[in-house]
């Protein structure tokens, strides 16, 4: 079973390094789609299953239970082949930003980033409200310099315990912005979240507001909150935190404090598409009494 923990490490690197899920698997002879549920959603429930002492056979049976288009039969069956085709496949050198400045200028701010992150280096959980339900949604997150000391990576547990790769930037001890996709390439689906760095060497809480998309695809913006929870950047360490929505009469006493802060009326933004064949002054009326049902 340690190949499936070498398996998913190494498309983790892969993933970070720029090349697409696709690439890889067509690279391995596995559909995309086979190959994003075991690296998104089987591996991590088994890591998390096996670090909280389950048995690693009912650890893989329950990872797959999670999704519906992963045979454990051919997984087992070409999991030694799988791992070499993983570990044959290197990221390619990319030459195309040379003259994008703007490009060339994230870069820099990347590296930059790598050598000044480490005051906020560690695992969190971050505090919003959900968009499915009147709950406060705790999420785990990891910020931590790359392997490679290169870019500062960063990871997200969503509160359906799939998990998210991005970049941060922490370059000027002021603000920072962090970036995933939500979404498999070549779909782009962006998820930011805009950080303001207080003015401690090593801050117990961060806070700030995200962006993303809702379920229909409308943008929404919201209070989050980032509570130190460890100086760990340890990947296994992150594997075994959960995440969670909780009801309000759910909350403990300091969780109602932070839900008092991210979930209240005021606290988000939130727009939709109003569909209309005129598209002028009176749809912006009819979605703004759309958003108040």
């Amino acid at each position: 079973m340690n190949d499936l923990l070498d398996i998913y490490k190494r498309i983790e690197y892969l993933r970070n390094k720029g090349v697409k899920m696709k690439e890889i698997a067509d690279h391995v002879n596995m559909a995309a789609s086979v190959l994003s549920s075991l690296y998104s959603s089987v591996l991590p429930a088994f890591v998390s299953c096996v670090k909280n002492g389950m048995p690693e056979e009912d650890a893989l049976d329950y990872a797959l239970s999670q999704v519906n288009n992963v045979s454990k039969k051919r997984l087992l069956g070409n999991l030694t082949e799988l791992k070499e085709a993983l570990f044959e496949l290197e990221p390619a050198m990319n030459n195309g930003q040379k003259d994008n400045p703007f490009m060339n200028m994230l870069t820099e701010e990347m590296l930059r980033s790598a050598q000044d992150v480490y005051n906020y280096s560690g695992i969190y959980i971050s505090y919003s409200l959900s968009s499915s339900s009147d709950s406060l949604k705790i999420e785990p997150y990891l910020i931590a310099p790359s392997e490679n000391n290169d870019y500062v990576k960063v990871a997200h547990m969503s509160a359906y315990n799939t998990t998210h790769w991005g970049v941060g930037i922490f370059s000027n001890h002021q603000n920072s912005y962090i970036m995933f996709n939500e979404r498999e390439t070549p779909q782009v689906a962006l998820f930011t979240i805009y950080l303001q760095l207080p003015m401690y060497e090593y801050p117990r809480m961060l806070k700030g507001l995200y962006l993303c998309l809702d379920y229909n695809r409308n943008p929404i913006a919201r209070r989050i909150l980032f509570i130190k929870y460890s100086d760990s950047t340890c990947m296994d360490d992150f594997l075994e935190l959960e995440g969670e929505l909780v009801p309000k009469d759910k909350l403990t006493e300091e969780q109602l404090h932070y839900y008092n802060y991210t979930c209240q009326e005021g606290d988000y933004i939130k727009t939709c598409t109003v569909p209309s064949p005129q598209l002028n002054e009176k749809d912006l009326e009819r979605e703004k009494k759309m958003l108040k049902i």
